[in-house]
Protein backbone atom coordinates (compact mmCIF):
# COMPACT_ATOMS: atom_id res chain seq x y z
CA UNK A 1 0.00 0.00 0.00
CA UNK A 2 1.40 3.02 -0.93
CA UNK A 3 0.84 5.72 1.45
CA UNK A 4 1.71 9.57 0.66
CA UNK A 5 1.60 12.68 2.10
CA UNK A 6 -0.76 10.78 5.36
CA UNK A 7 -3.12 9.63 2.40
CA UNK A 8 -3.47 6.00 1.36
CA UNK A 9 -3.92 5.54 -2.13
CA UNK A 10 -6.31 3.26 -4.05
CA UNK A 11 -4.36 0.45 -4.71
CA UNK A 12 -5.86 -1.35 -8.34
CA UNK A 13 -6.12 2.84 -9.58
CA UNK A 14 -3.60 4.11 -12.50
CA UNK A 15 -0.58 6.29 -9.84
CA UNK A 16 -1.67 9.27 -12.73
CA UNK A 17 -5.49 8.82 -10.80
CA UNK A 18 -4.51 7.93 -7.76
CA UNK A 19 -2.02 10.98 -7.27
CA UNK A 20 -5.17 13.42 -7.09
CA UNK A 21 -6.40 11.96 -3.83
CA UNK A 22 -3.90 13.77 -1.94
CA UNK A 23 -5.59 17.46 -1.18
CA UNK A 24 -3.96 20.09 -3.13
CA UNK A 25 -3.12 17.82 -6.34
CA UNK A 26 -5.26 17.46 -9.45
CA UNK A 27 -4.50 15.64 -12.53
CA UNK A 28 -2.29 18.55 -14.43
CA UNK A 29 -0.01 18.07 -11.23
CA UNK A 30 -0.08 14.37 -10.92
CA UNK A 31 1.46 14.21 -14.49
CA UNK A 32 3.91 16.74 -13.92
CA UNK A 33 4.71 14.90 -10.59
CA UNK A 34 5.17 11.38 -12.71
CA UNK A 35 7.09 13.32 -15.46
CA UNK A 36 9.47 14.88 -13.22
CA UNK A 37 10.01 11.61 -11.65
CA UNK A 38 10.10 9.66 -14.56
CA UNK A 39 7.64 6.81 -13.45
CA UNK A 40 5.09 5.69 -16.25
CA UNK A 41 1.36 7.15 -15.70
CA UNK A 42 0.11 3.73 -16.23
CA UNK A 43 1.56 1.83 -13.61
CA UNK A 44 -0.87 0.68 -11.06
CA UNK A 45 -0.41 1.78 -7.11
CA UNK A 46 0.49 -2.07 -6.07
CA UNK A 47 2.76 -2.09 -8.65
CA UNK A 48 5.42 0.24 -7.57
CA UNK A 49 8.51 0.13 -6.07
CA UNK A 50 9.52 1.41 -2.70
CA UNK A 51 12.16 3.62 -4.65
CA UNK A 52 9.11 5.23 -6.64
CA UNK A 53 7.02 5.63 -3.94
CA UNK A 54 10.00 7.89 -2.39
CA UNK A 55 10.93 9.60 -5.68
CA UNK A 56 6.59 10.38 -5.30
CA UNK A 57 7.23 11.19 -1.97
CA UNK A 58 9.91 13.89 -2.34
CA UNK A 59 8.70 15.52 -5.30
CA UNK A 60 5.23 16.21 -3.43
CA UNK A 61 7.29 17.38 -0.25
CA UNK A 62 10.09 18.83 -1.99
CA UNK A 63 7.81 21.43 -4.23
CA UNK A 64 4.00 21.38 -3.40
CA UNK A 65 2.34 22.01 0.01
CA UNK A 66 -0.69 19.54 0.51
CA UNK A 67 -3.22 18.17 3.20
CA UNK A 68 -2.73 19.70 6.13
CA UNK A 69 -0.36 22.74 5.24
CA UNK A 70 -2.69 23.79 2.51
CA UNK A 71 -6.00 23.72 4.58
CA UNK A 72 -4.46 26.06 7.14
CA UNK A 73 -2.93 27.95 4.66
CA UNK A 74 -6.41 28.47 2.88
CA UNK A 75 -8.19 28.97 6.02
CA UNK A 76 -5.69 31.40 7.21
CA UNK A 77 -6.44 33.41 4.14
CA UNK A 78 -10.34 33.13 4.35
CA UNK A 79 -9.80 34.75 8.03
CA UNK A 80 -7.68 37.35 6.84
CA UNK A 81 -10.32 38.58 4.28
CA UNK A 82 -13.37 38.48 6.69
CA UNK A 83 -11.00 40.04 9.51
CA UNK A 84 -9.63 43.19 6.76
CA UNK A 85 -13.57 43.68 6.20
CA UNK A 86 -13.16 43.39 2.23
CA UNK A 87 -16.31 42.73 -0.17
CA UNK A 88 -14.79 39.48 -0.21
CA UNK A 89 -14.59 38.50 3.73
CA UNK A 90 -17.64 40.15 4.46
CA UNK A 91 -19.71 37.74 1.50
CA UNK A 92 -17.79 34.71 3.23
CA UNK A 93 -18.83 35.77 6.62
CA UNK A 94 -23.02 35.93 5.77
CA UNK A 95 -22.20 32.51 3.57
CA UNK A 96 -22.93 33.89 0.33
CA UNK A 97 -22.02 33.73 -3.06
CA UNK A 98 -18.45 34.95 -3.36
CA UNK A 99 -17.86 35.23 -7.08
CA UNK A 100 -20.71 37.63 -8.33
CA UNK A 101 -23.22 35.19 -8.53
CA UNK A 102 -26.60 35.99 -8.93
CA UNK A 103 -28.74 35.08 -5.74
CA UNK A 104 -32.09 35.66 -6.32
CA UNK A 105 -32.90 32.73 -7.90
CA UNK A 106 -30.39 30.23 -7.06
CA UNK A 107 -27.00 30.03 -4.74
CA UNK A 108 -29.13 27.43 -2.66
CA UNK A 109 -25.38 25.91 -1.99
CA UNK A 110 -24.31 28.58 0.05
CA UNK A 111 -27.41 30.03 0.85
CA UNK A 112 -28.66 26.56 2.53
CA UNK A 113 -32.37 25.16 2.95
CA UNK A 114 -34.95 26.87 1.38
CA UNK A 115 -36.76 29.29 3.90
CA UNK A 116 -40.61 29.64 4.31
CA UNK A 117 -41.95 32.62 3.27
CA UNK A 118 -43.74 35.30 5.05
CA UNK A 119 -47.49 34.94 4.23
CA UNK A 120 -49.17 38.29 3.14
CA UNK A 121 -52.39 39.45 4.60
Amino acid sequence: MARIAGVDLPRNKKIEYALPYIYGIGHTTSVSILDRTGIDPNTKVNELTEDQILAIRNEIGNNFSTEGELRGSVTRNLKRLMEVGCYRGLRHRRGLPVRGQNTHNNARTRKGKVRKPVKKK
